[in-house]
């Protein structure tokens, strides 16, 4: 070690500590040692870390702070060590522990749901503290699934009565004609994704008894119109589907002791040409009206496959580079 470096150590309990920590075949050591100018150097129930002293302080940091979440029961994972590491890269290490302690509930199969980028966390904090809150970013950013996990908990705490969960149901007109059934079977399939996060989040019996006892109601925006949800949840998925006059239509049933949850993707419209997003048009309109929160999720926030975020950019800079090349 020479005269500028220096040398903390980490004290571990046990050899599970060790393999959450360092990975499995200590799979974490290389990207912590690509990421910071340090060494780390196990020894038994000790881990030593050393390096230029920046480095070593902040790597030091972020491990007391993962440690800290291991020894309250969570398992980490690579990808949340792999998050924790770039926020400590970003300077943002004292944000890890706050991160992953954001428990929202637990599914039936014991599924641990937390935010698990900053953009969520904050997302979360927003369906917390406004009565309607408008969540806009690309696919895979946890927008729907997320706010399905607050409603239910929101239902489980009796801090509302029911849950009323929408999509527009974009074809419902001539193409939608042609499927066969009754008009509950034409859209069901649009309100697919909605059946399969509360499958997740409840569990198949307990989910069919809150609908038949009309506990939770999923319909399309249409069935919205002239009503008052009073005491309930209410989630409209893909938003950016909603027509202008659509969109008014929903915010204005919202009753007493309610909440509302809009998600869209305002790069994703399948409106037919000429018609506006009523997403993109309410975020704008309501900006900066009190009690309402408009959160804004981006790639940094997909927590599919790493290939989607790379997916995602690569088409934003398509998008750009024929925009730019039609102005020039």
């Amino acid at each position: 070690m020479s005269i500028n470096e220096i040398s903390r150590t980490l004290m571990l309990s046990g050899g599970d500590e060790s393999v959450q920590l360092l990975g499995k075949h200590d799979r974490h050591f290389a990207l912590v040692e690509d990421k910071f100018a340090v060494r780390l150097i196990p020894r038994g129930h000790e881990l030593e870390i050393e390096g230029a002293e920046e480095d070593v302080e902040v790597v030091y940091t972020m491990f007391q702070e993962l440690l800290a979440h291991i020894r309250k029961g969570h398992l980490l994972t690579g990808r949340e060590f792999e998050y924790a590491l770039k926020l400590a890269g970003q300077g943002d290490v004292n944000l890890i522990c706050s991160l992953f302690s954001d428990l929202v509930l637990v599914t039936p199969r014991g599924k641990q749901i937390r935010p698990k980028t900053i953009g969520q966390k904050r997302y979360l904090e927003a369906i917390r503290c406004f009565d309607i809150v408008l969540s806009i970013g690309p696919a895979g950013t946890g927008k729907t699934y997320l706010a399905l996990a607050m409603a239910v908990d929101a239902l489980k705490c009796k801090q509302v009565q029911r849950l009323v969960l929408t999509r527009p149901a974009v074809e419902a007109g001539e193409h939608l004609g042609f499927l066969p059934g009754d008009f509950q079977e034409k859209v069901d399939p649009y309100l697919r994704p909605i059946y399969d996060g509360l499958y997740d989040l409840l569990g198949i019996e307990t989910f069919q008894k809150y609908r038949e006892k009309g506990i939770i109601e999923i319909a399309p925006l249409a069935y919205m119109r002239g009503r008052t949800l009073d005491d309930s949840f209410v989630i409209l998925d893909e938003g950016q589907n909603a027509t202008s006059e659509q969109m008014k239509m929903f915010l204005t049933r919202l009753g007493f002791g309610s909440k509302a949850v809009i998600t869209g993707d305002i790069t994703q419209v399948d409106l037919p040409r000429g018609r506006f997003s009523g997403l993109e048009e309410a975020s704008r309109i309501l900006a900066g009206i009190e009690g309402i929160a408009i959160s804004y999720l981006s790639d940094k926030d997909v927590v599919r496959h790493p290939l989607v975020q790379k997916i995602i950019r690569a088409y934003e800079n398509y998008k750009a580079s024929g925009e730019s090349s039609k102005s020039e």
